[in-house]
């Protein structure tokens, strides 16, 4: 349904940092630079980073990346940890989502609640 979706960050290397480590197990990873904005992706980009240039600050998203398996979510939890991002939920299964929702939650460098799930059994 999503064709894609960009968010506003305050430190556009910062975040891409945290982006490049926490999406690599998900064989996520920067395919296009417009300036200071990025695309990630596999193949093209649907997700991109771009710096806040409204008034204000940046409103806390939810994001959650698809994962292929169980073992993606722990290497995104553990990408996300090296990165210094705050857990939120450590990767473990969410029956009350459905039987086979295993998911990790974590924050990015703007508060973003960023989410890897897998919904295949193991």
């Amino acid at each position: 349904m999503l064709d894609h979706l960009s968010i506003q960050v305050r430190d556009v290397a910062a975040s891409a940092a945290f982006y490049d480590a926490v999406l690599a197990p998900l064989n996520g990873r920067r395919v296009m630079e417009f300036g200071p904005v990025i695309g990630y992706g596999t193949d093209s980009p649907d997700f991109w980073l771009g710096p806040v240039d409204t008034g204000g600050a940046a409103r806390e998203a939810h994001i959650a990346f698809s994962a292929p398996d169980r073992a993606a979510v722990r290497a995104f939890h553990d990408a996300a940890v090296a990165a210094g991002a705050e857990v939120l939920h450590a990767p473990r299964l969410w029956p009350e989502y459905h039987p086979t929702y295993f998911g990790a939650f974590v924050r990015d460098p703007d508060g973003n609640n960023v989410e890897a799930v897998c919904h295949a059994p193991e």
